[in-house]
């Protein structure tokens, strides 16, 4: 009798646990965010073994180790290579620009330099980025802003990579002249945009 007790009890039970799960009750969510188009430049490093007369890197700032030859008062040949971490994930512009379309004074003449002396120094810089090649010759003929661009049709990752090339005796004068005494510098822009 016990048996068929606990047997009915059993079957008792059975629908009711049918009828609790048919009052769950399900809720679907759509869950949607934005990702805008952008690009991000890492910190500058200078790539090991790739630099000819440059001190390295303090921030963003390069340093030449000696500008100019000892014996001859022109300009001496230094490069240096600085690699970026970057990403796109947009179609973008790769922009390269100089302030002064060349190494020039820090400060400014009022007149023009003493005949037979140079004032700035020409250089050229390149971009390697997303198969690639951006060039920037800055010929410091005139003080100006100098800028190059590309545009790339595809989102792209990995490294940037900066050159920048001084020849031996390069002014603005001709090859080889003496550079007039100071402090000279120029700032170089590298830009990557989303295209609109």
């Amino acid at each position: 009798m016990r048996l068929g007790l606990l047997i009915v009890a059993s079957l008792a039970m059975a629908p009711a646990m049918a009828a609790a799960q048919s009052s769950v009750d399900t809720r679907n969510f759509t869950v949607i965010g934005n990702v805008p188009g952008g690009c991000a430049l890492g910190t500058p490093e200078v790539a090991a073994g790739e630099q000819i007369n440059f001190r390295g890197i303090n921030g963003n700032t390069l340093q030449i180790a000696e500008l100019v030859d000892p014996y001859t008062l022109s300009t001496k040949a230094a490069s240096v290579q600085v690699s970026f971490d970057a990403v796109c994930n947009f179609p973008h512009t790769l922009s390269l620009e100089s302030q002064n379309n060349g190494l020039f004074q820090t400060f400014e003449f009022s007149q023009d330099p003493a005949e037979g002396f140079g004032d700035g120094v020409p250089y050229t810089a390149n971009v390697d980025w997303s198969d690639e090649n951006l060039i920037l010759l800055a010929d410091a003929r005139e003080r100006r802003v100098a800028e190059s661009r590309i545009f790339i049709d595809s989102t792209s990752a990995g490294e940037l990579i900066l050159r920048l090339d001084i020849g031996s005796g390069a002014t603005n004068l001709r090859n080889f002249s003496p550079l007039l005494a100071g402090i000279y510098g120029d700032t170089i822009r590298i830009t990557l945009e989303p295209r609109t």
